[in-house]
């Protein structure tokens, strides 16, 4: 029923009650009863409350302002006659949880040693109990970051999606950037205290187009009274009641200042401290000012006070352990007790394991991470299999990345039997479910931006091939990985031997907050011999590390004899020598092809056509000559039980070339001619008709057969996969491989042979590095079938030096260097999820390592510095302007170096240094520069120019001016009447006509006074001349230096006055241009600036100060000391990080194209840029945006997007329909565009090079051909593009198609979606996806 008013300021409401329905009338009362300090008129001042403490301040505004509660104008008594009642707390009442536990009681772990046994089952373990703080558990429930995360689609559980959240990184737990923050100004009150004065209001939230409309506010006057809190003093309500004056306006501004003292206080973030006083006010008591001298102390002594934290330049407060984070050092107690340490082994092996494994094993077993670093063969996948088996006995998971997609295929053939082993790569995914994952490390790096659920599984994360991070265009996603891994995942790095292992362990360490083990070992498990072959003899030049001269001296001689006796012409092996420098034949094979048919492609692909090399080795007779080397070499490792042997050449064509001069060679016996057959027949069965006749496939089988096998990167992958399991299986003897096999595949060999110590790395031909041979030299050795490993190098014309010789075979290893580089799908994965800054990834980045590790020394010196006592500069003359002084006199002093170096010393300036020239000359005691006059130019004995120059200041009493050094000589002025006197001097010697010898009778400094104004007399060197002045003076150059004339002196300065009495302190300069004759734009410039200064320096108040030396010398001690703490504080800042400008100029490309806004909220563009990982990130995002796809055919469109995926530099020009060609230049014009936007930012690129980097469309015609069903032998036809980079390229579409349709879900585009789809299907056939032999088995 209706309320039914009663009156004004009375309701009531008329209710039935009961079963039987009878009437009640009930009064309302008002929703909330008004207390009496409400009730008040606003007119009256509140009753007297007790003095306004903080304390009190604090509960006055919550109570009013922050205290939730019903609009009392809504629920006043007058209208809640017309509400109806509404229980608002019983409606949104929250059922409350169980409180969590803060402490838990759960067994310990301990060594196995030291478990004690139960008392009647000696085999049972009884452990220890303890009581543990829940809240490292809390702490890893908010590793996904501050916002709650809830379970992704099972769909996404592996891959991820760009809907989750990452997880928070390991070791930034404690860092600011990490938490919601609301801004600097409403921390502080700056924007309360800003509105309080007038100014505009927030109005509009970060990431929102449109805010609330509030008007514009008036400012409010305020006045703050604040009392001291009594220390004895008691008050009872009464009294308290009876002191209160408070006005709301005051709250904000004492707020305000609070929180400006505390920041300075309690931050950890050094700001250099301004003159901030707190003033409080009391009724009985002064003004108290808070000095900020105290506040700086206590800052200082509070960190010098604190240990060195954990990870320099974090924010976190984790300690750093006094072991350190890389804790290095063989341990000979593991190794000796290590089945006493680990009797329960998870994963027992049939060998005695090694001392370094052995250390690696027990630090798993303790839940730590390792670094292992072991030369080639040394055993380190054992550490990794043992990770495997306690990720098993765990029932987590563990992650075995790899830095190329071959060693995930055959880790995974070599894990499937023993593991539950799943495979994810580009193209594959296998039992994503397993507990042990094999991936590449870009999937990995993927999987934790895009917030995969699996990663809360992962317990063990093992880097294969760690030394992979000096790759200069793939070493980023190790360190983007390792940052980004949560802390509950522990580490394992597997390396051949670098020299600062020690180090990346170290930054890892400090990355992660965690300690990681170092461990391996340099000892080679199959020592190694290295020999030169020349002339068909071995010469050993190398054992256990060290070089054997005598070796190498016979291998000179030997060639220095055949030498002599080769006949000078029309020898064939003088001809192979020339052709077989090392490294002119590849030089000359890197030009760019013409379109070939597929036969003659054939031809040359096997070493038929030998265009294109040197007209030398085209002859039969080089060719035989190579032949013979080739059969020379293996008949000699045949002879010696040398076989098989790995010959590294550094070009797929010389690999080719060098396995067809063995065309007569057969190396194989009956037996393994069958098992060779068999093998192939079963690989290649899987493979149509038309495909297993390619011309590859026949050609590569004929060489099998005869125990020879080709490996590099132009085979078909299907090919490449059959002659390495091949050569595992010990038939193939003979193998020529580029040095990709020594990276991809674990298949040692009895002898390692190098056709050249040159190879061409893309940009130049080079040396081997040390590393480089180590990596390719520790194939050879099979451990457990030999004794030594052979290592021979080739030799044809000449013998490497000694010092060569020393530094490929024992030179140090390659250091571990950091390629982090910003991209721009990271920025925007980063930029994605608020709570991680680019800063953060920057400053762990291992380039950074160093700066960030120095940065609590630099924190100290900054407070050291900050609590210096500066002296305050008093001025005299009551004006300071001293600062402003200085700084024109160091900037005219940097421009006056400039000319002192380069002007002064050019034969123009010599040319105006004249005796009469007014110039303008350094003087370093009073800080200023001194009017003068040049008495004497230099001569043979006296090698400086003679000044006479105006001093301030009277003379020193030491050298008087009437001093006169020729006593003989009597100096009789004669006064002229004034009409007859000349225009230029006023006293007249006796005797001017008198000839003059030149001698100096004067000491120099000179030191005189004329007219009340001092000079002196000195030796000027001309870097000491600041300027030259286009006026003279007469002078007399016999009475000043011979007769040493007062009467001359006095003339001198005389008219050097007189050209200062219009004003300015120097007359003007000789003009640079027309005078000095000047060419170098900069120092002309520089001239006038300084011309400009000097003026403006001799107009200043303190120009003539008899305190200005002293001033100025206070002057640049305090600017020396305020650019002091500048630098250290620009140094702790975000902007000294080296990639920062590169990072801001990126920032403004992405907000130029719109990937993000204004605020840095990534756009849909930008969530689809983020899909792109395949190809340049921004074209791609461009090219799908302007719908650059849709008028063109599936086929089409996936052979225009081979030029993202397609790497190789030379190829054919393909052929191109009309519409091709224009999406092609549709798409080459979209990356121009793009390259000259980022130019425009100061990005270091040349847009026509952006370009061509980012998009080769040799491949084009090939792709298009191939998605309309065209045969794999007739598009190979079209180009002269390898087999093997057509399938990888192909493969690789169909990454990209599956990139672009997630792309078009997001974007909201089904016709794109489906086109992509469709262009996906259309490549997936034949030759190109047929299944890997590792995954399926033969």
């Amino acid at each position: 029923m209706d309320q039914v008013p009663a009156a004004k300021e009375l309701s009531f409401r008329v209710m039935f009650t009961g079963h039987a329905g009878h009437v009640k009338i009930d009064t309302l009362p008002p929703v909330e009863s008004p207390k009496p300090l409400h009730s008040l008129p606003d007119f009256l001042l509140p009753p007297a409350f007790p003095e306004e403490t903080p304390y009190v301040i604090e509960g006055y505004i919550k109570d009013k302002y922050l205290t939730p509660r019903l609009d009392e104008d809504a629920f006043s008594p007058e209208k809640s006659g017309r509400q109806w009642e509404f229980d608002w707390f019983g409606k949104t009442r929250v059922q409350l949880e169980p409180s969590v536990p803060w402490s838990a009681v759960v067994p310990s772990w301990e060594i196995p040693s030291r478990r004690k046994k139960h008392a009647k089952n000696l085999e049972k373990w009884d452990p220890k109990s303890v009581e543990v703080n829940l809240m490292d558990s809390a702490m890893e429930l908010e590793d996904s970051g501050a916002l709650p995360r809830i379970a992704a689609p099972s769909k996404d559980f592996v891959r991820g999606s760009l809907t989750n959240i990452p997880f928070r990184p390991g070791g930034l737990e404690d860092s600011d950037s990490l938490r919601k923050t609301l801004p600097d100004g409403a921390y502080s009150g700056e924007w309360s205290y800003e509105l309080l004065n007038g100014a505009m209001p927030q109005e509009l939230a970060p990431g929102f187009r449109d805010g609330l409309s509030l008007g514009q506010l008036e400012r409010h006057s305020y006045e703050w009274n604040v009392y001291d809190i009594p220390s004895t003093k008691t008050c009872t309500s009464n009294e308290k009641l009876s002191e209160l004056s408070l006005q709301f306006d005051d709250l904000f501004k004492k707020a305000w200042e609070d929180d400006s003292v505390n920041n300075l206080r309690e931050s950890d973030i050094l700001l250099e401290p301004a003159n901030i006083s707190v003033q409080l006010q009391t009724k009985d008591e002064p003004l108290v000012s808070s000095d900020m001298s105290k506040v700086e102390s206590s800052i200082l002594d509070e960190v010098l006070e604190k240990s060195m934290p954990g990870l320099d330049g974090d924010t976190g407060s984790a300690i750093k352990p006094k072991q350190g984070w890389a804790l290095s050092g063989a341990n000979k107690d593991i190794v000796e007790r290590f089945h006493e340490l680990v009797p329960d082994m998870a994963l027992n092996f049939p060998f005695e394991l090694d001392p370094f494994q052995k250390e690696a094993i027990y630090y798993l077993e303790r839940g730590d991470s390792v670094f292992v670093a072991a030369h080639t063969s040394a055993g380190k996948t054992v550490v990794a299999e043992y990770a495997f088996a306690l990720a098993t006995k765990h029932c987590t998971r563990a992650v075995y990345t790899a830095p190329i997609k071959t060693i995930s295929n055959q880790k995974y053939r070599d894990f499937c039997g023993k593991f539950d082993v799943g495979l994810l790569t580009g193209d594959v995914s296998l039992r994503p479910e397993a507990s042990c994952l094999i991936m590449t490390t870009e999937i990995l790096r993927s999987m934790l931006y895009k917030g995969a659920d699996i990663i809360r599984d992962i317990e063990w994360v093992i880097f294969d091939e760690v030394h992979y991070v000096n790759d200069v265009e793939r070493g980023v996603v190790w360190e983007e990985v390792i940052i980004m891994l949560p802390r509950h995942i522990n580490f394992i790095l597997l390396s051949a031997t670098v020299p600062n292992k020690t180090e990346f362990a170290d930054w890892i360490g400090r990355t992660k907050q965690k300690q990681i083990y170092v461990t391996g070992t340099t000892i080679r498990p199959v020592p190694l011999e290295h020999f030169l072959f020349y002339s068909g003899e071995l010469y050993k030049v190398c054992e256990s590390e060290k070089i054997i001269p005598q070796g190498l001296k016979t291998a000179k001689d030997c060639h220095k004899k055949k030498s002599t006796t080769m006949p000078s012409t029309g020898s064939p092996s003088v001809s192979s020598a020339i052709a077989g420098r090392f490294g002119t034949k590849e030089e000359n094979s890197h030009h760019p092809k013409q379109k070939q048919s597929r036969s003659q492609k054939a031809l040359n692909l096997y070493g038929a056509n030998l265009a294109n090399q040197t007209s030398v080795t085209d002859s039969w007779g080089s060719r035989r000559s190579e032949a013979s080397v080739w059969l020379s070499l293996i008949h000699k490792l045949s002879k010696g039980s040398l076989l098989p042997v790995v010959i590294f050449c550094f070009s797929k064509n010389r690999c080719d070339k060098s396995a067809d001069n063995l065309s007569g060679t057969d190396l194989t016996t009956s037996s393994e001619k069958s098992e060779i057959r068999v093998f192939c027949d079963k690989a290649f069965s899987r493979l149509k008709g038309s495909d297993r006749n390619l011309p590859q496939v026949v050609r590569v089988q004929g060489f099998l057969h005869r125990g020879i096998g080709v490996h590099h990167a132009g085979l078909l992958p299907i090919v490449k996969e059959v002659v390495e399991m091949l050569f595992c299986r010990g038939v193939v003897k003979v193998l020529f491989s580029t040095e990709t096999f020594a990276m991809g595949v674990n298949a040692p060999a009895r002898t390692v042979v190098f056709d050249s110590l040159r190879k061409f790395d893309g940009k130049e031909f080079r040396q081997l590095l040390p590393g480089e041979y180590t990596q390719m030299a520790g194939r050879a050795g099979r451990r457990g079938l030999d004794k030594i490993g052979t290592v021979v190098v080739l030799c044809r014309d000449e013998i490497p030096d000694e010092r060569d010789l020393n530094h490929v075979m024992v030179g140090s290893a390659t250091r571990l260097e950091s390629q982090f580089r910003l991209t721009y799908i990271m920025i925007l994965h980063l930029l994605r999820v608020e709570e991680l800054k680019v800063e953060d990834m920057l400053k762990r980045s291992f380039a950074e390592f160093h700066s960030q590790k120095k940065l609590p020394e630099k924190q100290q010196l900054l407070m050291r510095k900050l609590a210096l006592q500066t002296q305050v500069i008093e001025c005299i003359k009551g004006e300071p302007a001293i600062e402003e002084y200085y700084d024109l006199y160091a900037e005219a002093e940097n421009f006056r170096r400039i000319i002192s170096e380069s002007v002064m010393v050019s034969p123009a300036a010599h040319y105006y240094l004249t005796p009469g020239r007014v110039v303008v000359v350094k003087y370093n005691l009073a800080q200023d520069h001194l009017l003068g006059v040049v008495v004497k130019a230099p001569s043979a004995n006296y090698k400086q120019y003679i000044v006479l120059v105006l001093t301030p200041g009277a003379p020193p009493v030491a050298k008087a001016s009437s001093e006169i050094k020729d006593t003989k000589v009597v100096d009789f002025q004669v006064l002229v009447p004034k009409s007859k006197r000349g225009l230029d001097e006023d006293y007249l010697p006796s005797f001017t006509s008198r000839k003059r010898s030149g001698v100096v009778n004067l000491d120099l400094p000179h030191y005189g006074s004329m007219a009340g104004v001092s000079y002196e007399v000195r030796g000027v060197l001309s870097t000491e001349f600041v300027s030259i002045c286009a006026s003279t003076v007469k002078i007399d150059q016999g009475r000043l230096l011979e007769d040493v004339s007062a009467g001359a002196f006095s003339q001198v300065v005389q008219q050097l006055l007189k050209l200062t009495s219009n004003g300015n302190k120097y007359p003007a300069a000789l003009d640079p241009l027309k005078d000095l004759k000047l060419k170098d734009s900069d120092i002309v410039e520089a001239y006038y600036k300084w011309t400009c200064l000097t003026q403006k320096m001799s107009q200043s108040k303190c120009s003539g100060c008899i305190k200005l030396e002293e001033h100025l010398k206070l002057a640049e001690e305090l600017k020396k000391h305020k650019e002091e703490v500048d630098n250290l504080k620009f140094q702790m800042s975000d902007e000294a990080l080296q990639q920062m400008p590169d990072f801001q100029g990126r920032v403004n490309v992405l907000k130029e194209i719109g990937c993000i806004d204004s605020d840095l909220i990534v756009q849909i563009k930008g969530r689809v840029a983020c899909e792109m990982n395949s190809g340049e990130e921004l074209i791609c995002t461009e090219c799908l945006f302007e719908n650059q796809f849709n008028d063109l055919e599936p086929e089409e469109a996936v052979a225009i997007m081979s030029a993202f995926v397609f790497q190789q530099k030379n190829a054919s020009e393909p052929s191109l329909t009309p519409r091709l060609s224009q999406a092609k230049k549709r798409l080459y014009d979209t990356a121009i565009r793009l390259g000259e936007l980022q130019t425009k930012f100061n990005l270091q690129l040349v847009p026509q090079e952006y370009a061509q980097e980012n998009l080769k469309f040799g491949l084009v015609e090939v792709v298009y051909e191939w998605a309309k069903g065209t045969p794999f032998s007739d598009i190979c036809e079209l180009t002269d593009v390898s087999e093997g980079m057509i399938v990888r390229t192909i493969m690789r579409l169909d990454e990209t198609c599956r990139e672009f349709r997630n792309a078009a879900a997001i974007m909201g585009n089904p016709a794109l979606h489906k086109k992509m789809e469709a262009a996906s299907n259309s490549i997936k056939r034949d030759v190109v996806f047929a299944a890997s032999l590792y995954i399926t088995g033969i």
